[in-house]
């Protein structure tokens, strides 16, 4: 039997949350080395209501240290970064829109960068401008 959520005011999925979720495989066994929501509804966090997941597009990277990081998340407008072998969420950012892109990483002087291209592509609110947003990773 398919879970059903609540009905929810406004434009949301029909069934229960997580509606997008972010995912590490075990390459050796594989079965999920951990699975988290990836993204939430703005005006359902406002009312409690977090953790719901979000409809996504684009990739995450990761570091060579162990980060992951990630946009992709149509409504919420953050960039985040995961301990990739625990899926615990380390730092994120709220950009101008939705970053629905997969960053990318460069390095120049010795400090490393992570880009990501931040243009609301399928959120209907976004403005009609975009920008590329880079971060610099501590040393």
């Amino acid at each position: 039997m398919c879970p059903r959520a609540a009905p929810l005011p406004g434009n949301h999925p029909a069934v229960a949350p997580p509606w997008g979720t972010l995912n590490a495989i075990n390459l050796n066994t594989g079965e999920y080395a951990w699975k988290i929501p990836l993204g939430e509804y703005p005006e359902l966090a406002r009312q409690g209501m977090k953790n719901t997941g979000s409809e996504s597009y684009g990739g995450p990277i990761v570091t060579a240290g162990g980060v992951v990081f990630i946009g992709a998340t149509v409504y919420d407008r953050k960039f985040r970064a995961f301990d990739s072998r625990s899926g615990r969420l380390l730092w994120e950012a709220e950009m101008p829109n939705s970053g629905v892109a997969t960053p990318s990483t460069y390095m120049i002087d010795g400090r490393q960068y992570v880009v990501i291209a931040a243009s609301g592509g399928r959120d209907p609110k976004s403005t009609p401008d975009g920008a590329y947003i880079a971060f610099a990773l501590p040393r």
